[in-house]
């Protein structure tokens, strides 16, 4: 069975997110605006950016034979919905969000009235619990609960997954073309060993709590530190990365990878192991010094207009075949233990998709930090991005 404890960080209620986990470039966000079928990110591209699956008169949300999920990119492909139609009746339409922010913000406007079922990570549970968006779950209603691995059973973003479960899990780390460098990359000591040859070759997430944390945990600083002092030393050391950066991409980089175009990128995990799928050259690396630690769950907003649809979705999800198939074609790692142990040996095995326990002793959480250091690292992050 896989790891059971990575370390996590308790949440303050009184912060709120002002960050993400994923931030897709503006032109991919305006790409993936609405599908309903997607199952690779970087094919987001090529959907119609007019798309609109709002509910219309025929399909309105609160028809009890239609569901509308508000997830993220390569979380639902052709099989699951088809599959989910076909056990329970229920038609799923799909939209996608590229930022908990993008999610948050159109559940404030009102978009909490249009899904059933949204897609926010561990520390957006967060906010929308003390903003009142998500409903509190009926455990009567829920089926599965108990396959969920113990770190999962009572997650410190949520107390005994009162609002949210789990479905998927992964960590941030380095990809890159190993017979091309011709060399294996343990971590970041690598790309400040070899600024030279790196040259514009190197992509960065666009985000900036995941490249301050990683740089934070290179220096052997807590990945969300909020010491002025420690979060200038990692601006610093980023700056010395300033001449291998391409461009600052969560999403886009795959192709420019793939082709030859870049050397190394930092990717999310289930990102990086769909790509390697298709280029066997490519390798995905934890960092030795530790890496961020990340998990995504199903929620039902407070003002869903189709509940009872909204658990049979996650009953489905939870279901231990459906789960472990989704693991084997999406690439993600589950915290259902039943689904994992439904595995194939080759992914159970899989350290990248999931790790051993020492590494992710290494890891945290992305927490929430005060607007007051929220500041300081949007600061820093402003002169790195626009120089």
């Amino acid at each position: 069975m896989p790891p059971t404890n990575p370390r996590t960080s308790q949440f303050s209620r009184s912060l709120r997110f002002p960050f993400s986990r994923r931030r897709f470039l503006q032109a991919s966000a305006a790409a993936i605006s609405s599908v309903t079928l997607s199952n690779c990110a970087r094919n987001l591209s090529n959907n119609n950016p007019q798309a609109d699956s709002t509910p219309s008169a025929e399909t309105s949300p609160t028809d009890a034979k239609t569901l509308y999920v508000y997830t993220w990119a390569n979380y639902t492909d052709d099989e699951l919905l088809q599959s989910f139609e076909e056990a329970t009746g229920i038609k799923a339409i799909v939209d996608l969000f590229d930022s908990n922010e993008t999610m948050l913000a159109k559940l404030e406007a009102g978009g909490g009235s249009q899904y059933s079922i949204v897609y926010p990570s561990d520390y957006a549970v967060v906010d929308m619990i003390d903003k009142g968006l998500l409903a509190t779950l009926d455990p009567s209603r829920i089926q599965g609960v108990d396959n969920l691995l113990q770190k999962w059973a009572n997650p410190t973003y949520d107390a005994n997954n009162e609002h949210s479960i789990p479905t998927t899990w992964g960590t941030t780390g380095l990809i890159y073309d190993s017979e091309k460098l011709g060399a294996e990359i343990k971590g970041w000591d690598y790309l400040y060993d070899n600024v030279s040859s790196l040259t514009r070759r190197v992509t960065l997430i666009n985000d900036v709590r995941e490249v301050f944390g990683a740089t934070l945990k290179y220096l052997g600083y807590p990945l969300n530190s909020t010491d002025a002092k420690q979060i200038q030393a990692a601006y610093n050391q980023i700056v010395k990365l300033k001449p291998t950066i391409a461009s600052f991409l969560t999403n886009g980089w795959e192709d420019q990878l793939a082709s030859g175009d870049l050397d190394i990128s930092m990717a999310y995990s289930s990102d990086a192991l769909s790509l390697i799928e298709e280029n066997e050259n490519l390798r995905y690396v934890i960092p030795q010094t530790g890496a961020s630690i990340w998990t995504d769950t199903i929620a039902i907003p407070k003002a869903a207009p189709n509940a009872d649809a909204a658990y049979q979705w996650i009953n489905f999800i939870l279901e231990p075949k459906n789960s472990a198939s989704l693991v084997e074609r999406l690439k993600f790692a589950t915290p259902n233990e039943a689904a994992y142990e439904l595995l194939p040996a080759d992914l159970k095995n899989n350290t990248s998709l999931f790790p051993p326990q020492a590494i992710l002793n290494k890891g945290e959480g992305v927490t929430p930090v005060s607007p007051e250091v929220t500041e300081i690292y949007d600061r820093y992050w402003t002169q790195l991005t626009s120089g």
